[in-house]
């Protein structure tokens, strides 16, 4: 991948409803290399709409996406390439064996070595010894990492996470803050959506609020959750 100096992820203007319903209500960001982006707000408040749209899976109303400086749209799959990706499903076919999955996923974005390539990202989500198995034969927390493996298999400039620390355990929970600590050093832009503040806290560079379709509040994340947590509630109106 080519060198690139200005913000790996950038929005602009962002807007989306659902009939009547105005969930992003003109949001924009930019995310340089080495920064995580730590999205937080109620139950309903467009993080997951917010994140489907950053990723290139849904259109916005209006605005627009750029990753490395290129547009994201649907006709364009070449410019969601550098893009990761950890969503509510896994992404996973359940009729494959994690293995197979990882490798067919390694030849969609043309990785020269597709076998090696899904072994390595098993490894790094402490499941070399699962490539065997299919989807339906794990749990749900080692379900969300082989997701992980597979957000990671083509070493994306740009990480989405939605809620990435669902069924994990300490353990892999914080195993998996190590992994995203060491990718945002390796100077890839994260974008973290979560209500488990706790879980991210200490990965964010900076911290924002969406409640009413906006950014209610977004700054650098400094000093300790607890200091944070009036400021969170105020935004959310509480």
């Amino acid at each position: 991948m080519q060198p690139y100096d200005g913000p790996l992820l950038a929005a602009t203007d962002l807007a989306r409803a659902f009939g009547p319903h105005r969930v992003l209500r003109g949001i924009s960001l930019s995310i340089d290399a080495g920064e995580t982006l730590l999205v937080a707000g109620p139950n309903g408040a467009g993080k997951t709409t917010l994140l489907r749209i950053l990723a290139g899976l849904m259109r916005p109303g209006a605005g627009e996406v750029r990753v490395r400086g290129r547009r994201l749209s649907h006709g364009d799959p070449d410019a969601r390439r550098p893009i990761g990706l950890v969503s509510h499903q896994s992404l996973l076919y359940d009729d494959r064996t994690h293995a197979e999955n990882l490798a067919f996923a390694a030849r969609l974005y043309g990785l020269a070595k597709p076998a090696a390539a899904a072994r390595d990202a098993l490894a790094l989500a402490g499941l070399a010894d699962r490539g065997g198995a299919t989807p339906r034969q794990l749990s749900r927390g080692l379900l969300q990492r082989a997701a992980i493996a597979r957000a990671l298999l083509h070493q994306p400039a740009v990480l989405l996470l939605d809620e990435p620390f669902t069924g994990l355990d300490a353990r892999a929970a914080a195993q998996f803050r190590d992994l995203l600590r060491e990718r945002a050093a390796l100077g890839r832009a994260l974008v973290i959506v979560t209500h488990q503040l706790a879980e991210a806290w200490e990965l964010a560079s900076r911290v924002a609020v969406l409640a009413g379709g906006r950014f209610a509040l977004e700054l650098p994340r400094a000093g300790a959750l607890d200091d944070f947590l009036p400021r969170y509630a105020g935004a959310c109106g509480g």
